[in-house]
């Protein structure tokens, strides 16, 4: 079971349109990880936060989707220099797209299959390494 108490830095959601994946271009600015890169909703925890309610809000903010926590079909833990992260995944029908309301970070949204974004140069790797073991653990 996952706590609001548990220490964590933040979360990540691979949210599931259909068949595609929904990713993000993070803004083209040198004061930031990856940037230019295509990315997930997620982001650093907020006070009191559990880590679904983190990558549930973020998703919110980024890109406007609400999502129940019930929609969280996998999630794992990993750890990054930062400090342990979350990784979930959800999966929606293809029209959920129409409920896209993109926020205001970020350069854009697509929608891209996820064996594409595991192998675009552009993918964050760390985030593109999670989606691969969600993907193979999901066809066993």
């Amino acid at each position: 079971m996952i706590s609001a108490g548990e220490d964590f830095a933040g979360a990540k959601l691979a949210v599931f349109l259909g068949q595609n994946l929904l990713v993000i271009q993070r803004d083209d600015r040198p004061d930031i990880p990856y940037p230019g890169h295509w990315d997930l909703p997620g982001g650093g925890r907020e006070a009191g936060e559990s880590p679904a309610a983190c990558a549930l809000r973020e998703t919110v903010e980024e890109v406007g989707l609400v999502l129940e926590p019930a929609a969280l079909v996998w999630a794992r833990p990993y750890q990054r220099p930062h400090g342990r992260v979350w990784f979930f995944a959800a999966h929606l029908p293809a029209s959920a797209v129409e409920l896209i309301r993109f926020g205001d970070e970020g350069q854009g949204w697509a929608l891209m299959a996820p064996e594409v974004y595991c192998a675009h140069p552009l993918a964050v790797p760390h985030f593109a390494a999670r989606l691969r073991e969600y993907l193979a653990e999901r066809r066993r």
